[in-house]
């Protein structure tokens, strides 16, 4: 365990603190645990209960974070742990984001074993913090993202968002991309299926573009619950008013966890994108094996650039940032 950067004392004679690291800001009780089931009161203080616990490690490639406009075709090495500060019922990984370490098998790895991985590897552009919700477990994610950083290697989140924004601050001096879940547009989804806020994450996501951090955001696309054109709109609109340039996945639900609703209709996904694509320039489908909704388009000629085929992938048409074919400059970190 480690003790936590993020709290406060709240009361020294009755031993009870609040966590500041996520805006739900638990009070907790000593013994009492977070909503997040990462973080602990003990005695007083808060500990963090996934440092150097990890339950996923692998190599994989950055098109599965997804980051589509980051180094396409590299591989990353990610590391994955325990809980989450959200409940989402559909949660794709709800066997480790909503379990605690002591109901799993997991193991301990420090951050420069992490590294040593890193290494054995030519192809590995660095490490992502992945599978679960990384931003609970704060103090080893930002041991890990300072020592890979003054190794040279890239940092990268796969997150919800739902964090304060002194932590984020201070994190982002190591990140370099992000993926962030915008799970909807609407405040009550929020509430109701993640028990979350829109607006933290909202937070989060013009935090890191101000910051000039490379992002991407993921929308899981439930039917019945956000996948209206109406909250299609909403999101790609707001988007925009960012940059037409931050690439933005739909990616398609399978039924998980406590829901049983039926997986999404393609015909449905590919409404979505053709809204997303009148307003901005890179568009994709995920969960849907098609070169056509996988690949990376010229948003002024139109030719494709890259191509996707689930994980095969192909630089083509990009040449020093630039469509070859045109000239336009394409927004691709490479």
């Amino acid at each position: 365990m480690k003790e936590a950067k993020y709290y406060r004392i709240v009361d020294e004679k009755e031993k009870k603190v609040q966590c500041l690291l996520c805006p739900h800001s638990c009070l907790l009780n000593d013994k009492e645990v977070g909503k997040c089931r990462a973080r602990k009161n003990i005695n007083g203080k808060l500990y963090s209960l996934t440092y150097e616990v990890a339950s996923s490690i692998a190599l994989d490639p950055i098109e599965k974070k997804p980051l589509y406009h980051f180094y396409p075709g590299s591989n990353i090495l990610s590391i994955g742990s325990f809980g989450c500060n959200f409940k989402c019922g559909f949660c794709q990984n709800w066997e480790i984001s909503q379990s605690s370490i002591d109901e799993n098998y997991s193991q301990k790895i420090s951050s420069n074993q992490l590294l040593a991985i890193a290494t054995r590897y030519e192809n590995n552009i660095g490490i992502s913090y992945t599978y679960n919700e990384p931003l609970i477990n704060f103090e080893f994610v930002l041991e890990t993202a300072e020592l890979f950083h003054s190794k040279g290697f890239k940092n990268v989140l796969v997150t919800n968002g739902f964090i304060n924004k002194k932590p984020l601050l201070e994190l982002l001096e190591y990140i370099d991309a992000a993926n962030i879940d915008l799970k909807s547009f609407n405040k009550d989804f929020y509430k109701k299926i993640c028990d979350g806020n829109l607006n933290f994450v909202l937070q989060t996501i013009e935090t890191m573009f101000e910051n000039k951090k490379h992002i991407e955001l993921t929308t899981l696309v439930i039917p019945g619950y956000n996948d209206s054109e109406d909250e299609t709109e909403q999101i790609v609109n707001y988007v925009s008013s960012l940059s037409k340039d931050i690439p933005l996945h739909f990616s398609r639900y399978y039924p998980m966890y406590k829901f049983s609703t039926p997986q999404t209709p393609i015909n449905t996904l590919i409404k979505i994108y053709e809204i997303a694509k009148q307003k901005l320039n890179y568009v994709y489908l995920g969960n849907v094996l098609d070169e056509k909704y996988n690949s990376t388009y010229c948003p002024n000629c139109n030719k494709k650039i890259i191509s996707r085929i689930g994980y095969n992938i192909n630089v083509i048409g990009l040449e020093k940032g630039k469509c070859k074919y045109c000239g336009k400059e394409i927004k691709v970190v490479q």
